[in-house]
């Protein structure tokens, strides 16, 4: 059931009642009592599920999702150009291990 705005013309008390779609609109204002009480055209409120199953990110605008899109494409570029670097740096290195130097002291004599 929607929730429709209301405004007396009299006392210009404005409120919300919350109505049936197919209730008629109503008449005496609950502020001064008098019969000039107006349905206003409102804008409405964006819909928002929340609760298991409907997530806030699910009704984003379409320019919100396309740079979202286009910075999740630039972070795996990225990541794929700096695993093809790791992979090239551990393929030019040699496999064997350095031969440690010898401690052996020449003496003069």
């Amino acid at each position: 059931m929607p929730t429709y705005e209301y405004k007396c013309g009299s006392c210009k008390y404005q409120f919300e009642q919350f109505q049936s779609i197919k209730a008629r609109p109503l008449r005496k204002c609950p502020n001064c009592g008098k019969a000039s009480v107006r349905r206003l055209v409102g804008a409405g409120a964006g819909i928002i599920f929340k609760g298991s199953g409907f997530y806030e990110t699910d009704y984003r605008s379409e320019s919100y999702k396309k740079a979202a899109q286009s910075e999740t494409k630039s972070t795996t570029d990225k990541s794929t150009t700096e695993k093809k670097a790791e992979t090239k740096a551990k393929d030019s290195s040699p496999s064997e291990k350095p031969k440690a130097a010898s401690k052996e002291k020449k003496k003069s004599a």
